[in-house]
């Protein structure tokens, strides 16, 4: 029998692109939202899998609804990608923030052990949890300092899945993704906001790009890479926490900068900097250290910065 695979964000960025890996694996593939009935699932529709998704209404904060869930579909696998995903908007929105990303993972995680069923599950942790580390390659040795409503929520949910494993030897584990993108990226992230920008400077010829803090330093990778990395931890005979990266770092400026040059502008012309853009606390530089991930998963990034900015560029041409 397939096996199947529960992903409770599959209407997200990475959802999207791991319900296309699975399938393609020959999963039956579910997926969450809160009113499944109303949700457009525009990413799955991207992607041209929309009909082979069967969709469920859950919400991660109500524990009946996730226990029904999980009654009703028997994962053999479950992918927690779900909860308020922007770092920026975590300021705006800390109790929310914590409570969808905090307690839905408890809820998952109380369920599973509730149900008594051998369900493995992959948790979204987030490089944010380190905080800033200056020129320091982050591993899974770091220890955490989150810097954002957003890291500590994510934080949280990480020492949630250790305690599990630990205690209930469940099969759980996080991967502690760096920043990856992709052409499915709302708008308000930064990435996508400069890369859609960018293309309608090249169309039109004029405009201009408003950004915060240009020198910031992201560890940018590839995300239908990264979904293949959460794949390859559930398929383990061992649970355990992965830093998933792709060991580099670029700043915002580089990022700009490569942006332009694949439409053969000059940034300068183009980009001016926001004071009010700028966040109450930022990280200064983010890079992971991913060799764990290669001992072990076999998994390493083939796209860095410069190949992720070409890719979106070439998308929205």
């Amino acid at each position: 029998m397939a096996k199947r695979a529960l992903i409770c964000g599959v209407s997200g960025q990475d959802g999207a692109y791991l319900a296309q890996l699975l399938l393609s694996k020959g999963y039956e593939v579910f997926g969450t939202s809160r009113d499944a009935q109303m949700s457009s699932f525009q990413n799955l529709q991207t992607l041209g899998i929309k009909e082979q998704v069967r969709c469920e209404s859950m919400s991660l904060n109500d524990f009946r609804s996730v226990i029904q869930v999980l009654i009703n579909v028997e994962p053999d696998e479950i992918y927690n990608l779900a909860g308020q995903s922007s770092v920026g908007l975590s300021f705006q929105q800390p109790v929310e923030t914590l409570e969808s990303i905090s307690v839905g993972t408890l809820n998952l995680l109380e369920a599973i052990r509730l149900t008594g069923k051998s369900i493995k599950l992959y948790n979204a942790g987030s490089s944010e949890c380190f905080g800033d580390v200056g020129d320091q390659c982050a591993d899974e040795d770091t220890p955490f300092h989150p810097r954002s409503p957003y890291a500590v929520a994510k934080a949280a949910a990480y020492w949630e899945v250790a305690n599990y494993r630990e205690a209930y030897e469940l099969f759980a584990c996080s991967g502690i993704l760096f920043n990856h993108e992709s052409p499915l990226r709302p708008a308000r992230f930064v990435t996508k906001k400069i890369i859609s920008s960018v293309c309608k400077i090249a169309e039109t010829g004029e405009g201009v790009i408003k950004l915060g803090n240009m020198d910031i330093k992201r560890d940018w990778g590839w995300a239908p890479e990264y979904v293949e990395a959460m794949w390859l931890m559930l398929q383990q005979d061992t649970p355990d926490d992965f830093v998933i990266a792709t060991g580099e770092s670029n700043s915002l400026q580089d990022f700009v900068e490569t942006a332009f040059s694949c439409v053969g502008l000059n940034w300068k012309d183009y980009v001016q900097t926001d004071s009010s853009l700028l966040r109450p606390t930022d990280l200064a530089e983010s890079r992971g250290n991913p060799q764990k991930a290669f001992d072990v998963l076999g998994w390493k990034a083939k796209y860095k910065m410069k190949d992720v900015v070409k890719s979106m560029i070439e998308f929205r041409a």
